[in-house]
């Protein structure tokens, strides 16, 4: 072992979420190459990630929002359940105006774009192993302001008006799947997606199926990033 590297034993450790596992391997290698951080394990899905998390008891976890299945917001809810003090950071290719203030009152720690530099992951993840906060400087600005009384920056978007589910439910429409698929990847019926559906169309104002859909894809184009 060379002198420079910490032992792998006083290193910080990080567990991965994530179902890609090119993005899982990429993040092993940054952390890695960290003389106080190391992965410990990784995962591509919430049931096993909940399980290894209990077993490997990690200084912190790293979740991607949008996991097949159970997402990351269900994901970080089970943690929570068991573990309050286990630091979470959100990983996500998603809007963070839309979703980083949902992670936090879901109990994460931090909100990081995928697309964020690759020393902005690691200032993540020890800001968080500090006990602190992790958002982007935009984001903290639109919340302080927020807070500070100055109300929303801009028009709110309808869609953030749905409940987590409710979004979820929406994305997976916006990406393609049916609803008897979208009801076998969340483990509920298809009566009870078909419920989120019609609250759905009820809050965007949708008349039918067809615009529910035609809105869903648009607004997934919409929220890729460029």
């Amino acid at each position: 072992m060379q002198d420079d590297v910490k032992p792998r034993s006083n290193r910080r450790t990080v567990f991965i979420v994530d179902d890609h596992p090119i993005i899982r391997q990429g993040l092993a290698l940054l952390i890695n190459r960290e003389a106080d951080l190391t992965v410990c394990g990784d995962s591509g899905d919430a049931p096993s990630a909940l399980c290894q998390i209990a077993e490997l008891k990690p200084d912190a976890a790293i979740v991607d929002i949008s996991l097949n299945g159970p997402d990351g917001l269900d994901l970080l809810k089970s943690i929570r359940a068991s573990d309050t003090d286990l630091p979470v950071l959100m990983l996500s290719m998603l809007d963070e105006s839309l979703y980083a203030e949902r992670a936090l009152r879901a109990g994460a720690n931090g909100y990081i774009m995928k697309q964020e530099a690759t020393e902005r992951v690691l200032i993540a993840i020890r800001r968080i192993l500090e006990g602190e906060i992790y958002v982007s400087d935009r984001m903290a600005n639109k919340m302080l302001h927020r807070f500070a009384g100055g109300g929303e920056t801009g028009q709110q978007s309808p869609v953030a008006g749905l409940t987590d589910r409710e979004l979820e439910v929406f994305r997976l429409i916006g990406e393609g799947h049916g609803t008897r698929q979208i009801a076998e990847e969340l483990h509920v019926s298809v009566k009870t997606v078909e419920t989120y559906q019609a609250h759905i169309k009820e809050k965007l104002s949708l008349k039918n199926a067809r615009e529910l859909m035609q809105r869903a894809i648009q607004w997934a184009v919409a929220d890729k990033p460029a």
